[in-house]
């Protein structure tokens, strides 16, 4: 099982998106069978066994074991992910375009590069994936609290200069091309908070 799977296939985020299907994908973050499964979330085991037919179909949840009881055969069967994102090539003909307004203050922009992100890396992973190898990419995460607008301003500066300099220092025309995303958002536990303007 993967800790995060990409879902690129329209037919497979409609399927995940159904509510049923989406908390039966939940509880298969264990193995489970449709009898168990229809005990926790109280339906048939019937319609159960459809849900999960279609979820199989769309590659969402995986066989990991028969067992055989008396004349039953029971399918165990878990998510192939523990959690799921889905790409924006799932809605390609209203996906976001970076490239349509490009502005480095607008929040918009900034959804339609995080969009661009979850697109390329998802694809990255399926090809390897098929591949049987590792993607390399490299992130940082992290939280800064400004005194005001303008400490924010002169941040975002010195930024744009540092990650600048460094892009031209090892930018070469050949090898392997690789995109870098720099974005700075408020937190969401500061929205409310005039202070950080």
């Amino acid at each position: 099982m993967h800790d995060v799977a990409v879902i690129e296939d329209p037919a497979a985020a409609e399927v995940s998106l159904d509510p049923i299907r989406s908390r039966l994908l939940a509880e298969l973050a264990e193995p489970g069978s449709a009898t168990m499964l229809a005990g926790r979330i109280g339906l048939a085991r019937q319609k159960v066994n459809y849900h999960l037919r279609t979820l199989e179909q769309h590659g969402l949840i995986e066989l990991v074991e028969e067992r055989r009881k008396g004349n039953v055969t029971e399918r165990m069967l878990q998510a192939t992910a523990a959690s799921y994102v889905i790409s924006p090539a799932a809605m390609a003909a209203v996906a976001p375009d970076p490239g349509r307004a490009p502005d480095r203050l607008s929040a918009r922009w900034l959804l339609a590069l995080a969009a661009r992100l979850v697109s390329d890396v998802g694809s990255l992973l399926t090809g390897a994936a098929r591949a049987k190898q590792r993607v390399a990419t490299f992130a940082l995460d992290g939280e800064v609290r400004f005194a005001s607008p303008a400490d924010r301003a002169a941040f975002a500066e010195e930024l744009t200069a540092s990650v600048s300099g460094l892009v031209s220092k090892y930018h070469s025309e050949t090898g392997r091309k690789h995109r870098l995303v720099v974005a700075v958002h408020p937190a969401l536990d500061s929205l409310g908070d005039d202070r950080n303007g």
